[in-house]
C-alpha cells in the first residue's frame, strides 16, 4: 500500500501503526506520530489502521547536550 511518510511516497506492508514502527526500524519510546494531521497516542497505535494515500509524519526525539 502507498502512503506519504514524512513527505515522501513510500510502499508499506504494515496495516497498523503498531506494526509499521518496527517495519521502519524505529524505536517507539521516543516517537511522535501524526496521521492525516492528527496526533495519535501510543496506546492507540494497535487499533489505528493505515489506508492507501494516508499522510503519516513520524518524529523521533533525539537527546543531546
Amino acid at each position: 500500500m502507498k502512503i506519504h511518510l514524512n513527505g515522501k511516497p513510500v510502499e508499506v506492508q504494515s496495516r497498523t501503526l503498531e506494526l509499521l514502527i518496527p517495519e521502519r526500524g524505529l524505536h517507539p519510546d521516543a516517537l511522535i506520530v501524526e496521521l492525516n494531521s492528527k496526533l495519535i497516542k501510543k496506546e492507540n497505535w494497535a487499533e489505528t489502521i493505515l489506508r492507501e494515500g494516508d499522510t503519516l509524519e513520524l518524529l523521533n526525539f533525539v537527546g543531546g547536550g
